[in-house]
C-alpha cells in the first residue's frame, strides 16, 4: 500500500458509551456509526491522563504527560518536543482545524502548516513576545458575519454555545477541513480536525432534540460513595449536587436527564459536521487513499456515581471511542482488549510509512489491526493522575475550590485531595488498580463489577495488591516516571 494520507478527528470529552458500536443505539450518530461500521472498532481504548492537556500531549506525541510535561491543564507543550506533523516527511501537506490546548492557542506550530484555530480563553498562557491580543480564527470569522462579542474582548464559549447552529463551532471547523480537502486533493496531506464539543458548557441548538423521557440513567447512577472512595471524588459529588453546572441544577433524576439529553444533543451535533467531512472526502475521491482515525481526549462521567465532567479515573471519564479506518475499508472489525492511546502515534507512523523520532512510549497497534484472527493483547494498560485540575477553572499550579467546601475541610485537605498523584494499571483480564499517595487506593474487578461500584481493595491478598503495584513500578521504570510508588503493607 502506498503512503496514505491521514483525516484525525477528535471530539473533547466524548465518553465511549455515545456510540452504537459501545452499545448505545439511542443517540442519533448515523455518521459515526457508518464509519464504525466500515472501521476496526477498538472495545477498550483508554487514555494517559483523563483530562484535557496532558491526554492531547499524548495523541500528539506519543509520549507520556510525565515525560513531555503536560502533566495538568494549560501547561504549554514544549517547543522542542515533536508532534506527528514533524515526524513525517517533508511530502505532507499538514493542518490542525479546531481546539489546541497545547499552548499558544491561535498560532501555527509544531510541523502544522496550516491553522484554524477557535478557543480564546488560553491568552494569559501565550508565551513570552506572542501577542496576547490576538484572537483565534474563528473569532475573525464570526467578526466578518458582523457579529460583536457581547464582552467586547472575544466569544466566550458561552456565548458562541448559544449561536445559531449554522455560525456555531462545528460548522466552523467542518467547513475548513471540507475547504482544505477540495484544495488538496492532489497532494499527500495530514489533516487533524478536533471538535470543541460535547465539551462544557453543556448547551446548544440541539438542547431540545432528546425528549426527557427518552433519558436512561447510568446503571451505576445511584451508587453511594463510601468512605474508601477517594476524598476528590466525594467532594466534587457534592459540588454538582449543590451548584450543578452549565446553569442547570442537579439534584433531582430529570435534573440530571435534561443533563444527559443537553449532552447528548451535542454529540449529535458534533456527528452532523463529522458527517460534511466524510462525505467531502468521499466526494473528492480520497477515500481510498486515506486512513481515517476517530476518537476523543478523554470522556465525561455525565451522571455515572452521580458525577460530571472527566479528571476521574472511572471508566466513563478515561475510557473513549476509537476507531481506525485504512483506505478502502468497507467492512468493520472489533478488536477485544484495553489499549493505550499511547499507542497511537507509533501506528500512525507505521502506516505513513516514517519512523518517528527515538524515544516514543507506545507501539504500533498495526499487527492487532490486520491479524487474520482475534487475539487478545499482551501487555497492560497505565493511566496517570497529576496536578490540580478538577473542572471548577484550572489554573497551572492552583487548586480550584468553591466557599462551602472549607466548611467542612481545611484547605490544605482539598488541595491534597485535588492533587494527589494516582498511577493507575488495567490488566487484560479485568483488574483495574489505582495507586494513590494519600492511600486511597481503588481495586476494581471491571468483569463482575463494570460500574465501579465496589471497591474490594481493603478485602484483596495483600500479596496480589502488590503484584499490581510491581507492574505499576515497572511500567514506571520503563518511562522514567519519579512519582513516589512503593509496596504497600497493611
Amino acid at each position: 500500500m502506498n503512503k496514505p494520507n491521514l483525516l484525525f478527528i477528535y471530539t473533547d470529552e466524548q465518553a465511549f458509551n455515545t456510540l452504537k458500536a459501545y452499545g448505545n443505539d439511542q443517540i442519533d450518530m448515523p455518521n459515526l456509526n457508518r464509519l464504525a461500521d466500515r472501521s476496526h472498532v477498538f472495545e477498550r481504548m483508554y487514555v494517559t491522563q483523563p483530562v484535557c492537556t496532558p491526554s492531547r500531549s499524548s495523541l500528539l506525541t506519543g509520549l507520556y504527560p510525565h515525560t513531555n510535561g503536560c502533566s495538568e491543564n494549560n501547561v504549554p507543550l514544549a517547543q522542542t518536543t515533536k508532534c506527528l506533523p514533524e515526524m513525517v516527511d517533508g511530502d505532507y501537506v499538514t493542518a490542525h482545524f479546531g481546539k489546541w490546548h497545547l499552548g499558544d492557542e491561535v498560532f501555527a506550530q509544531h510541523g502544522f502548516q496550516h491553522w484554524a484555530s477557535v478557543e480564546d480563553q488560553y491568552q494569559k498562557y501565550f508565551s513570552e513576545g506572542r501577542d496576547k491580543a490576538a484572537r483565534s480564527s474563528y473569532h475573525d470569522h464570526l467578526i466578518a458575519q458582523g457579529l460583536t462579542p457581547k464582552n467586547g474582548d472575544y466569544f466566550s464559549r458561552g456565548e458562541a454555545a448559544r449561536l445559531p447552529e449554522e455560525l456555531g463551532k462545528p460548522a466552523y471547523v467542518a467547513e475548513m477541513a471540507n475547504d482544505f480537502l477540495r484544495t488538496h486533493i492532489d497532494m499527500p496531506f495530514v489533516l487533524y480536525v478536533n471538535f470543541f464539543e460535547p465539551h462544557m458548557p453543556f448547551f446548544s441548538p440541539r438542547d431540545d432534540q432528546y425528549p426527557l423521557e427518552s433519558i436512561p440513567l447510568p446503571d451505576n447512577f445511584d451508587h453511594e460513595l463510601a468512605n474508601d472512595s477517594p476524598l476528590k471524588t466525594r467532594i466534587m459529588k457534592e459540588q454538582f449536587r449543590r451548584h450543578g453546572h452549565s446553569g442547570m441544577a442537579l439534584e433531582t433524576e430529570d435534573d440530571w436527564k435534561r443533563m444527559i439529553a443537553h449532552y447528548w444533543g451535542l454529540c449529535s451535533l458534533v456527528d452532523t459536521h463529522i458527517g460534511s467531512i466524510l462525505d467531502t472526502l468521499e466526494a473528492c475521491g480520497l477515500d481510498d487513499s486515506t486512513m481515517i482515525v476517530f476518537t476523543s481526549d478523554h470522556g465525561d462521567m455525565m451522571g455515572a456515581h452521580r458525577l460530571l465532567t472527566k479528571c476521574f479515573m472511572y471508566e466513563e471519564a478515561a475510557r473513549v471511542p476509537f476507531l481506525v479506518k485504512l483506505p478502502g475499508q468497507t467492512q468493520g472489525k472489533l478488536i477485544s482488549g484495553a489499549f493505550s492511546q499511547i499507542d497511537v502515534v507509533p501506528t500512525i507512523l507505521d502506516y505513513l510509512g516514517a519512523t518517528g523520532p527515538d524515544g516514543l512510549q507506545g507501539n504500533s497497534l498495526r499487527r492487532w489491526i490486520e491479524a487474520k484472527s482475534e487475539a487478545v493483547p499482551d501487555s497492560d494498560v497505565f493511566m496517570e493522575w497529576s496536578g490540580g485540575n478538577n473542572g471548577l477553572g484550572d489554573v497551572v499550579g492552583e487548586v480550584s475550590t468553591r466557599d462551602w467546601m472549607h466548611e467542612f475541610y481545611k484547605q490544605g485537605e482539598i488541595v491534597a485531595a485535588m492533587s494527589d498523584p494516582v498511577r493507575t494499571v488495567y490488566t487484560q483480564d479485568g483488574w483495574k488498580f489505582n495507586f494513590s499517595q494519600l492511600g486511597e487506593h481503588e481495586l476494581f474487578q471491571l468483569t463482575v463489577d463494570p460500574g465501579e461500584t465496589d471497591n474490594i481493595y481493603g478485602r484483596t491478598n495483600i500479596e496480589f495488591v502488590n503484584s499490581l503495584v510491581a507492574k505499576i513500578r515497572d511500567w514506571q521504570h520503563r518511562t522514567q516516571d519519579t512519582v513516589p510508588v512503593s509496596p504497600i503493607d497493611r
